[in-house]
């Protein structure tokens, strides 16, 4: 059966900060507006920065295993 995840996936979250630094540079919004725009980006921002460091995890976690690839169990943050 699929885990099912907690949080978007990363290219959701990518796609949703283009469409908001986008909607920043047209500088049609309001200065409250710009704020929420940009709390959201920063939180968009560190979710895929989260979500790369985890890959980057698997992938040190396959390579550096007495030289064979195989797969192991790594635990994050949110597993706690």
């Amino acid at each position: 059966m699929a885990r099912k995840k907690s949080t978007p996936d990363f290219e959701q979250s990518l796609a949703e900060l283009q469409t908001l630094v986008e909607r920043l540079e047209n500088g049609e919004l309001s200065l409250e507006d710009s704020l929420t725009a940009f709390e959201q980006g920063i939180r968009l921002s560190r979710e895929c920065q989260s979500s790369l460091q985890q890959a980057e995890q698997k992938v040190q976690i396959l390579l550096e295993h007495d030289g064979e690839l195989a797969e192991a169990p790594f635990s994050t943050e949110d597993d706690a």
